[in-house]
This record gives C-alpha cells, structure tokens and sequence, in this order.
C-alpha cells in the first residue's frame, strides 16, 4: 500500500477501531476496506451495515467511490432504496487482477454519492468520504 493510502486507513481504524476494520492491500497499492458495525437507523430497518470501498493508489487525488452496504437493506416504511442506491451488487466487485484473496466477495447495495469537486488538498480524506456517505444514508 502507498503511505497515503496507510495514513487514510489509519484514520478510519482511529475512528472506528483496530478490530472493526478489515483491509486488504490490492495489486496496486491501494486497498478494500470494510467497516464492520456502523450505526445506521432509520430510516433504514436495520440499525447498522458495513461499508466497503476501494482506497485506490492515488489517494488522496482520487475519488473514492462507489460505497457499499449490506445486501439486505430495507426501509422502515417498506419504499423503495431510492435514488443513489441500487441493489444486486457485489464488493469487492470481483476482479483477479486487484481484489486479493484475503477480501472475499460479499453481496451488497452500492451507494453512488461521486464527488464530483474533490479537494485534493487533502479535506476530503477517504475517512471524511466515508462519514459523509453515512450522514447521506442517515438523511434518506
């Protein structure tokens, strides 16, 4: 992994602790991550999810998107997931050139929220990302 890419999953393990955190380096120098137990809520059923995504090698200019959740996402009012989010997914998606052994395949809901304007000054870290996509999820 890149020292970039370290220092941002160093941040994350900060915030959401050591053992909550799964990582596995690609072939690139980049990383999957999922985070284990994150609070969610409604307007969702479920109280938390994973989130997964992919730490690409040029962290931190580049984007990190898309997000994932758990498979079995529903809401309490039994709609529909609604825009930006789309079942029948997999993370990591499978690919044999990045995604290692050590990060098997889980079924999951991606979530689209692209950055469209990054700051590559660095605000918007992948840990910063990822509580934003959280904060969306938690408005819907």
């Amino acid at each position: 992994m890149s020292p970039a890419v370290e220092k941002a999953i160093e941040a994350i393990r900060a915030k959401y602790g050591a053992d909550g955190v799964l990582v596995a380096a690609d072939h690139d120098g980049g990383a999957y991550v999922i985070v284990e137990g994150v609070p969610i809520g409604a307007p969702f059923t479920q109280e938390d999810s994973w989130l997964g995504f992919h730490i690409p090698s040029t962290c931190p200019y580049a984007d990190v998107y898309p997000h994932f959740v758990r498979p079995d996402l529903s809401r309490t009012d039994g709609g529909s997931l609604g825009e930006g989010l789309s079942a029948g997914h997999s993370f990591p998606a499978p690919d044999a050139l990045k995604v290692p052994d050590s990060m098997p395949s889980r079924s999951a809901v991606q979530v689209s929220r692209r950055s469209n304007r990054k700051d590559t000054a660095g605000l918007e870290t992948p840990l910063h990302k990822l509580l934003k996509v959280i904060q969306w999820l938690k408005s819907r």
